[in-house]
């Protein structure tokens, strides 16, 4: 591990240490509790945005495909709408349509040859149009124990949306490791032209990375839906922002080609042990987004100073 990947992690333990030393209350075990149940959807929706950031490529659409999903399985699972009672089917059946959603994201990309921060954006406007025509003005409230017991449920002091996290982050960080779409997806954000001229197909690949990050948003939407009880067109609301920070800060490139699942988790528990502890010293949440933005620009600066300084040029 290079010293520059080992920044964040060190920040990590830097940030916790001075927040533990300024407030007893944040070091205590029922706080550590909170931030690891905090983290958890977060993490997952940042497994997925980090396979696309991997590639260059950026997601926008994460906040619309969460919407759809959560609002499909509030409709799938026992809930106060209908008399449907699917269980682990409805999510199964909510995390594909998210997935479909993520496979249109790459489709409009590869086949339109468009930015793929509008396609993104469009198929995040689709997801919440889906969301608000399922909502129909009447919230549809869950009753399905299981999927309550994900939110309420815990093991080994933390709850079951904690587990899933760290479940989907081991799934990640496998897929980025060990499978071809892994390896392409780094390869792409490298050079990408140089994978096209020695013979690999890019385009199936950009589909199947969207198509991937689709299914952990829509995870994530299941995993709200799981907190709330109910589900709602805005689940995903800022979660595209603070993932893409996560991602970010942890170490995963906006340019592709460096950084991983490993990286974006460590990002992800940097910035909700921050969040967490500007309020616990009684810092106004007004400025804990200002404090998110000015790290993200921090971050950024420090990942592309070798670059700038190799290039000499500023895109």
């Amino acid at each position: 591990m290079s010293l520059r990947d080992a920044g964040p992690p060190i920040a990590l333990v830097v940030i916790f240490a001075v927040f533990a030393a300024l407030s007893p209350q944040f070091r205590s075990v029922a706080n550590v509790q909170n931030i690891m149940d905090a983290a958890a959807v977060l993490a997952v929706v940042t497994c997925g945005i980090t396979f696309v950031l991997m590639m260059g490529s950026i997601d926008l659409s994460a906040a619309g495909v969460m919407g759809a999903s959560a609002l499909a399985v509030a409709l799938l699972v026992e809930n106060n709408r209908n008399g449907n009672d699917l269980g682990l089917l409805g999510i199964a059946l909510a995390v594909l349509l998210a997935a479909g959603l993520g496979a249109l994201s790459g489709l409009a990309l590869v086949l339109l040859k468009v930015p793929s921060f509008m396609t993104t954006l469009g198929v995040s406007a689709i997801g919440l149009g889906v969301a608000t025509l399922m909502f129909s003005g009447v919230q549809p409230n869950i009753s399905d124990e299981m999927l309550e017991g994900w939110a309420t449920g815990r093991f080994l002091g933390f709850s079951g949306l904690a587990w899933i996290a760290l479940g989907c982050v081991l799934v990640g960080w496998l897929i980025q490791r060990y499978t071809r779409l892994g390896r392409y997806a780094y390869a792409i954000g490298g050079a990408e032209e140089v994978l096209a001229l020695s013979g690999v197909k890019v385009a199936p690949f950009k589909v199947a990375v969207f198509t991937l990050a689709g299914a952990f948003y829509g995870l994530g939407g299941v995993m709200v839906t799981s907190q709330l009880g109910a589900g709602l067109v805005q689940a995903g609301k800022g979660y595209d922002f603070a993932a893409i920070t996560a991602a970010v800060v942890g170490g995963t490139l906006l340019t592709g080609g460096r950084g991983g699942v490993l990286h974006s988790a460590v990002g992800v528990l940097l910035i909700t042990v921050l969040t967490n502890g500007l309020v616990q010293i009684g810092v106004s949440p007004y400025w804990q987004g200002g404090v998110q933005g000015l790290i993200v620009v921090a971050a950024v600066a420090a990942a592309v100073i070798p670059q700038r300084r190799r290039n000499q040029v500023v895109k």
